[in-house]
């Protein structure tokens, strides 16, 4: 049994505080937030050192603002405590070396929570893609502006989860990019961005991705020499059309995808990583790191 902390107690907090109550050989010990609202049975904490000091804890989960990140990682790291960091990794990529830097140092077990790699959608489209030779990836994530997002623009808000995931479908790195940003409704930060890749093998990639929309969309489109995919990340459907002839016809096929919650798989996967040392398709620090650099 692993005892776990909750650091961050927002919306990404208590989606955690939910599904881990379901997970088993993982005990919630302490929860942290600097203002903890409702009633909870486990002991709580203002302060992260605190908590540390007084609380037996083998791993944490750290779901503050981003900015916030690096401060408390590395609190925890120097305590020996594993951690489960919402993605970004950082805020910017010297925090991230810094973080990155600690936990190799301190040999403790980090991950990083691009949740979108345990989306079911993503693991059948990436399985559908075993073995076939990808043209181009383009992916659609836009929206209406988040109320609890002020300390990041929508590239390391939401571009993270795109980039990560074209690293995570093809195996091949970015080697070339360009980014191009504005600011439509924001005072401070982007909220409109469209991103092209040159990957290895000559695959090319691209992410739109703005808080401009008045409706969430989230597709992966995939285009290879057998045929062509299209992922509907929030319902979880999958379509392949092939057989393509001079006539323009083809065929539709509609994929197999187990669905669940995403966060339910990636956190089973954690406490897997917590006692058997097993990634599985948990994210490194060095992919959110990657990502950073991209977009550096």
């Amino acid at each position: 049994m692993k005892n776990l902390a909750i650091i961050g107690l927002g919306v990404m907090g208590k989606n955690h505080y939910r599904v881990l109550n379901s997970i088993p050989n993982i005990k919630i010990k302490a929860l942290c937030d600097v203002n903890i609202k409702g009633d909870y049975p486990e002991k709580t904490y203002n302060n992260v050192d605190e908590m540390l000091n007084n609380e037996e804890i083998d791993a944490a989960i750290i779901s503050t603002p981003t900015f916030l990140h690096k401060e408390i990682a590395l609190k925890c790291i120097n305590k020996g405590v594993s951690l489960l960091i919402e993605k970004p990794v950082a805020s910017n990529l010297k925090d991230g070396y810094e973080i990155l830097e600690a936990a190799e140092k301190n040999d403790v077990k980090i991950a990083v929570g691009h949740v979108e790699r345990f989306n079911p959608v993503v693991n059948s489209l990436k399985n559908e893609l075993i073995g076939k030779e990808i043209y181009n990836i383009s992916i659609t994530r836009v929206g209406p502006i988040p109320p609890r997002i002020g300390d990041v623009g929508v590239l390391t808000d939401l571009s993270v989860h795109d980039i990560d995931l074209i690293r995570f479908l093809t195996g091949s790195e970015i080697k070339d990019k360009n980014i191009y940003k504005s600011k439509k409704i924001h005072n401070h930060y982007e909220d409109n961005a469209i991103l092209s890749f040159k990957l290895e093998n000559d695959t090319i990639a691209d992410i739109i991705t703005n808080w401009l929309t008045p409706f969430k969309k989230r597709t992966i489109e995939v285009a290879c020499k057998e045929a062509f995919y299209e992922a509907d990340l929030i319902s979880q459907e999958l379509k392949e059309y092939s057989s393509y002839s001079i006539n323009n016809s083809y065929l539709v096929r509609d994929c197999f995808v187990k669905k669940g919650e995403p966060l339910l798989n990636e956190l089973t996967a954690f406490s897997s990583f917590l006692r058997d040392n097993i990634r599985g398709n948990l994210a490194a620090i060095q992919d959110s790191v990657k990502t950073l650099e991209i977009l550096n």
